[in-house]
Formats: structure tokens, C-alpha cells, sequence
């Protein structure tokens, strides 16, 4: 992977980016966070975000500062609030776990460099152009949740075959909603399931998951040069299945064993 320099905003030199387009860099690096919904249900988030930035030697309040920008739950609020850390000026803008964020952050500049950590396909978002060559301002990291919904109910259907009908909730404010309610519908009629499509508008907290992501420390990537068109947009390699036995007996589900069976994992 190539790296490019900036140049050195320790020393008081002022920084330039190698995008299309030039913005004028603060004295010191400045992150803007930008995202949908509020502080409180991201705390683990942000947690995991700043332990990433201190394991590539980067402390808020020391040698680097960060701006936050939350919509809570108003996305029509995005693009202001977009702008505004484009303004500031930000050296980097990164949207941990919100699309709209992230589509708001890109429609707002085309020289800032951008970081994602979504679930959906950022091709197909228009995101990058590709997964190992980006192009343009903008990487990240895609977790393939959107492309595993499928999978998931089938599994679900083999563990609760006399289930009538199963209850999917979406939010509708995200732009990958359709696509996957789509993808939904057309498994539930290959496996002979009622879906009951519900909203739900908040965002759902796995703490493990975006722990361990420590995010922060490819936003240090990009703070100390790289490009983000160069950087590859990181995705699973390995997906594990694992069977909770102990959950599945307390919500009254009898796993069969051909499901343990091909199970990486089986929770006792």
C-alpha cells in the first residue's frame, strides 16, 4: 500500500492533503465526528473509538482534538451539521455506525478525508468506487451485516419451524432499509415465512462488536498520511456461527442437534 506524507503539522507547518480539492488545516489535527443519533447510546462506541487513537499515539486534549456533531435522530439535520465541520476546517471526518453520516460527510466535501464504519456495501452506496482501490476521500470499514439478513432468518426459521409469522424490525430512515426488507421478503417467500416488517429508528448497540473494531485507529491512518483512496476498505474474512444454548432454553427454544452440529461454537 502506498503512503503519502502530509506535511508535518508538528512544528507549526501547515498540512496539505494529496484529494481533489485542498482545505486549510488547523495547528492541530482536528477529527470531526458526525452521526445520526445522539451521545448516550455511543458511549461504548466513542470508548473503543478513543482507545484506538491512543494505541496509534493519538490523545484527545494532547495532540489532537475532536468535534462532535450528533443529529439525535434528526437526519434531515445532517448536511448542516456536515458543513459545519467542513468549515471549521477538520482534517478527517469519521462516522462510526451511521449511513446517513456518512453520505451526509461525502456530499459535503470531496477534499476532506472521510472514515465509515457501516454495515451495508459501500459500492453500492457510491461510497468508493471499489473495495481494494476506494479512490476519491473516502474508506472505511464494512461489517456485511446487510448481506447476512438472509442467512439469519433462515437460521432462525430451522430454529422455530412452527413459528407463524417472525417480526423483523428496520429503520426506515436508513437508506439500506429497502434494499433489505427486499432481500427479507424474498427469503421469507423461499422459506415459506410471514414477515412482519416493523420500524424501529434507534440504533441497535452491540458493545462487543464495535469494541473490538477500535476504529480509531485506522482514522490514525489517515491523520498521519495515508491516503484514503489507497487505504482498502476492511471487511470479515471469517464468520463464525455460534449456538447460546443457555439463551435459546430461557426463550423456550429447543435447538436440534443438526444445528449444533454445524455450529463453530456451542454455548452451554
Amino acid at each position: 500500500m502506498k503512503r503519502r506524507e502530509f506535511i508535518a503539522w508538528m512544528g507549526g507547518a501547515a498540512a496539505t492533503f494529496p484529494t481533489s480539492g485542498t482545505w486549510a488545516q488547523p495547528a492541530m489535527p482536528v477529527i470531526g465526528f458526525l452521526h445520526s443519533a445522539s451521545l448516550e447510546p455511543n458511549a461504548k462506541r466513542l470508548s473503543g473509538f478513543r482507545k484506538g487513537l491512543r494505541e496509534a499515539g493519538l490523545t484527545e486534549g494532547q495532540n489532537v482534538a475532536i468535534e462532535f456533531r450528533w443529529a439525535a435522530g434528526q437526519n434531515a439535520r445532517l448536511p448542516e451539521l456536515a458543513a459545519e465541520l467542513v468549515a471549521k476546517p477538520v482534517s478527517v471526518i469519521a462516522t462510526l455506525s451511521s449511513t446517513p453520516a456518512t453520505l451526509a460527510a461525502k456530499a459535503a466535501t470531496s477534499a476532506i478525508p472521510i472514515f465509515f464504519l457501516i454495515a451495508e456495501d459501500p459500492v453500492e452506496l457510491g461510497l468508493v468506487a471499489s473495495l481494494n482501490r476506494p479512490g476519491g476521500n473516502v474508506t472505511g470499514i464494512s461489517s456485511q451485516n446487510a448481506e447476512l439478513v438472509a442467512k439469519r432468518l433462515g437460521l432462525l426459521r430451522e430454529l422455530a419451524p412452527q413459528a407463524p409469522n417472525i417480526a423483523v424490525l428496520l429503520n426506515h430512515h436508513n437508506p439500506n432499509a429497502k434494499p433489505v426488507a427486499a432481500t427479507l421478503q424474498a427469503a421469507a417467500a423461499t422459506l415459506g415465512v410471514q414477515l412482519n416488517l416493523l420500524e424501529a429508528n434507534s440504533d441497535a448497540e452491540i458493545e462487543k462488536t464495535f469494541a473490538s473494531l477500535q476504529a480509531g485507529t485506522y482514522v490514525a491512518r489517515i491523520l498521519k498520511g495515508q491516503k484514503p483512496g489507497e487505504i482498502p476498505v476492511m471487511r470479515p474474512t471469517k464468520f463464525e456461527y455460534v449456538i447460546n444454548l443457555k439463551t435459546a432454553r430461557t426463550l423456550g427454544l429447543d435447538v436440534p442437534p443438526a444445528m449444533q452440529a454445524r455450529a463453530d461454537e456451542v454455548i452451554e
